[in-house]
């Protein structure tokens, strides 16, 4: 049996250009760079940034485009999933792709380099309605 994992420790993710990318992690998820571990993007490692309770880490490394990505998802409560559709809308300019799993929901958008994210909700009962009257 293998030992136990505790979390995600943090996420690679690969953009064209960290500032540019930095800003936008800043803006639309509300990310900031974590200045105690600063220094090892100054030769080519990661840029890490971190949501404002710290528990969860992005670590930008600055390549080349690449084709095949995979999906950062985070999750939210009910509450917090509306919030984050409103947000998205308008940071973004239109609404995000929203999904309906039958028994969670989820809204889908990429960064400006292509990396995916989903941001998905179990508090399927408590949505529905709100969801189902915009006519999704």
């Amino acid at each position: 049996m293998a030992p136990a994992i505790d979390r995600i420790d943090h996420v690679h993710v690969f953009v064209a250009d960290r500032g540019r990318a930095e800003r936008w992690y800043q803006e639309v998820l509300g990310f900031s760079r974590i200045e105690s571990l600063a220094f090892w993007a100054a030769d080519g490692g990661p840029l890490t940034l971190a949501d404002a309770t710290g528990m969860v880490h992005l670590a930008l490394f600055e390549r080349a485009i690449q084709p095949c990505r995979s999906t950062i998802a985070l999750a939210a409560g009910a509450q917090a999933f509306l919030a984050w559709r409103t947000h998205l809308s308008k940071v973004m300019g239109r609404a995000p792709d929203l999904q309906d799993h039958q028994v969670s929901w989820s809204i889908y958008f990429s960064d400006p380099d292509g990396n995916p994210y989903e941001i998905t909700s179990h508090d399927y009962a408590a949505l529905e309605p709100s969801l189902r009257r915009e006519g999704r």
